[in-house]
């Protein structure tokens, strides 16, 4: 049976044990050293925000079952709650930021940008003053972490982070077709509403009456940050966590359907198919077979 809570395992980072509580960064080396038993290269969750700058070498990265060509100049953001799964050690060098929601600086934009989810997951910055200037605040970061015990500021590490996040935000900005700031807001409030309540409900109605805001408000907010109306936004997050869990447990379709609120195998089979291009079976084989 599929249980309430997590399925999928959890990546080890322990927020209050670390160096800075709720602070790490090390290189990509250092992440496949202390976990060397193969768990990085099989899906699995994070509980925290990632940062990865690739610094040499070639590879990918999959996030929520989507894989992200990396090379040098490659920036990479995981969210909490995302699954993702390594390349192979060795293939890539670069550094690796862990942050828990909690670490930014709550007064400054950054702690807007921690529950903002119409950020994207992937950047290509190449050898572009963007790179440089990601490449510089790391190595601040990497700096300021490494001082000797007792020496380290995590003041200092919080506005460089905050620096890091606002700098990657303008990048997200740089195209010019992102969503407005009011957009932005309602998006980010209908998205944490839509992780409380996706297991209980997919009529956009329901949300918009939790909110407080129009149907064809979110739905107009919806479309701005994704492109997506409202709909297909509850229904791709229903899609993704029956993806997490068909990839990462023994359970049954019949019980993940169950667990997902669907009252018929079938009318889930359907669902998954429309959604992601093959049956519940043929993307468990899939994924297995990748592993």
């Amino acid at each position: 049976m599929v249980k309430n809570g997590h399925p999928i395992p959890g990546f080890g980072f322990s927020a209050e044990s670390a160096r800075v509580p709720g602070f790490e960064v090390m290189d990509l080396a250092e992440v496949h050293r202390r976990i060397p038993d193969g768990r990085l290269q099989r899906v699995h969750r994070t509980d925290f925000h990632s940062f990865f700058l690739i610094t040499g070498g070639s590879g990918e990265h999959v996030v929520d079952f989507v894989s992200y060509p990396c090379r040098p100049g490659t920036l990479l953001w995981v969210r909490p709650g995302q699954v993702q799964r390594f390349d192979q050690a060795g293939r890539m060098d670069g550094r690796h930021l862990l942050f828990t929601a909690a670490f930014p600086p709550e007064f400054s934009a950054a702690d807007r940008l921690v529950a903002d989810w119409s950020g994207v997951t992937c950047w290509q910055l190449g050898t572009s003053r963007d790179y440089a200037t990601a490449a510089g605040l790391f190595a601040q970061l990497s700096a300021e972490y490494s001082r000797p015990s007792g020496t380290v500021s995590r003041e200092i590490l919080q506005f460089l982070l905050a620096t890091l996040m606002l700098q990657i935000d303008r990048l997200s900005d740089a195209g010019g077709d992102g969503p407005r700031q009011d957009a932005r807001q309602v998006y980010a409030r209908f998205r944490t509403e839509l992780e409380r309540s996706y297991l209980h409900t997919r009529r956009a109605e329901d949300y918009a009456a939790k909110l407080g805001y129009t149907v064809k408000t979110l739905t107009r907010a919806c479309q701005e940050a994704t492109g997506q109306s409202m709909k297909g936004v509850i229904d791709a997050r229903v899609a993704l966590q029956a993806q997490r869990l068909l990839a990462h447990t023994d359970d049954p379709v019949a019980a993940i359907a169950r667990h997902l609120g669907f009252s018929e195998p079938t009318n889930f089979g359907k669902f998954f198919t429309r959604h992601t291009g093959s049956t519940p079976g043929e993307f468990r084989r899939i994924q297995r077979a990748e592993v």
